[in-house]
């Protein structure tokens, strides 16, 4: 059993400095487990620890684990150059606690994107080591032929790739659509893989990672969840 005090405990959650955080609390803005608390010194056990901010609820979370499903021209930098970032879908105390995207997807690209505050759990889940599949839908431009496909999984060579690049799995969906599974993740890899094969990738999503499938999330574009443990541990394996 863990005890903080309550204005710690807010600043850990991303509500703003320490001192600010003691104004909240001396203001009669938060509650905990529905009691108006005013002693910024004010100790809980953090355990199931539920409070409100500003009447909006809260649970705390040492560490956040969501899933995001990317809209397009968003892109995952907390710095960005030409687009909004994935951050302003978010609310605003994600970035106070240093929230981050595990991994990126280009701006234009779409689908499940995992973001975390857990540095071990964001170096684990990107490490090349792991061999996590990722499933994508690619749009594509000319139509999808059987040729296409054997090459995709045979492996195709990209100019700056020492050896050729190979999908775990590629299936035609319809005409112009394929599905395409991936260990590695190279710089735009199914993009230019496309292109090394002879076509060209108009529409790209990315609808799974490991066994956690953006489908059994339920998510709409630009919305987010919490992960259940469960759900983390599946993201880190493999559905083969």
């Amino acid at each position: 059993m863990v005890k903080i005090a309550l204005n710690i405990m807010l600043q850990s959650q991303g509500f703003g400095t320490r001192r600010w955080c003691r104004e909240l609390i001396e203001d009669g803005d938060v509650t905990v487990n529905g009691e108006i608390i005013t002693d910024p010194g004010a100790t809980f056990d953090t355990d199931n620890l539920r409070f409100s901010v500003f009447g909006e609820e809260w649970i705390y979370r040492e560490h956040v684990y969501i899933c995001i499903n990317k809209p397009g021209n968003i892109e995952c930098s907390r710095k960005p150059s030409f687009h909004p970032g994935v951050l302003t879908l978010l609310p605003e105390q994600f970035s106070r606690r240093d929230v981050q995207p595990v991994g990126r997807l280009d701006h234009d690209t779409t689908g499940m994107l995992l973001m975390s505050d857990d540095g071990a759990f964001i170096h684990a889940q990107s490490s090349p080591k792991r061999h996590v599949p990722k499933v994508y839908v690619a749009t594509t431009h000319d139509i999808v032929t059987p040729q296409l496909i054997s090459e995709l999984l045979a492996g195709v060579k990209l100019h700056d790739e020492t050896t050729p690049l190979a999908a775990l799995r590629c299936e035609r969906i319809t005409e112009h659509e394929i599905e395409i599974v991936l260990e590695q993740g190279k710089y735009h890899q199914v993009k230019r893989m496309l292109a090394a094969a002879g076509n060209h990738c108009t529409a790209l999503k990315r609808v799974a990672i490991g066994a956690l499938t953006l489908a059994s999330l339920g998510l709409a574009e630009d919305a987010w969840c919490y992960l259940s443990p469960e759900q983390i541990a599946s993201a880190g394996s493999s559905s083969q």
